[in-house]
């Protein structure tokens, strides 16, 4: 009796240690692959940032870049996904026209590679929005998302 109970025990332990939620090294809980498509008057958004925000205190955003209208979630490793919970969902897509800004620094005597600091953020303060402005920002976007374990497909369709 004591054998095979020792047994069973042997067995469940590697078992438990597969499904235990762990899913890689980083030491944080199991993520929920997220994917989708975001699209602006009915057209794919050509480039963005996504941004999941979470609802609770202690949890942890996800981000991902939008190409072609497409996107995948990355809390710590790349399209890792994001936790089971409720988020809000910021949408950014600004052009930098950064040919102005480098002119501007060349004007001024600058002969690094490196764009001045200065001009960069006048570049990047009068980048123009491809979609209104309120959709990233968390407290204006209206967009929201409840994911959970599992894959998850979340589409955005945004409008004025």
């Amino acid at each position: 009796m004591k054998a095979r109970l020792t047994l069973a025990i042997a067995l469940a332990l590697p078992m438990m240690t597969i499904f235990s939620g762990c899913g890689d090294d980083s030491g944080l809980a199991q993520r929920s692959p997220v994917s989708g498509k975001v699209s602006y008057k009915g057209q794919p958004l050509a480039k963005g940032l996504i941004s999941f925000i979470p609802g609770a205190p202690d949890g942890r955003a996800a981000t991902g870049q939008i190409t072609d209208g497409k996107y995948q979630l990355t809390t710590q490793d790349e399209n890792d996904g994001a936790f089971p919970g409720t988020y809000t969902v910021t949408i950014a897509a600004r052009v930098v026209d950064m040919t102005q800004a480098t002119e501007a620094a060349k004007k001024k005597g600058a002969t690094s590679a490196a764009l001045p600091q200065d001009f960069a953020a006048k570049a990047n303060k009068d980048a123009k929005n491809e979609i209104p402005e309120k959709y990233s920002l968390p407290t204006t976007s209206g967009l929201k998302a409840e994911v959970k374990a599992g894959s998850n497909t979340f589409d955005f369709d945004l409008v004025d």
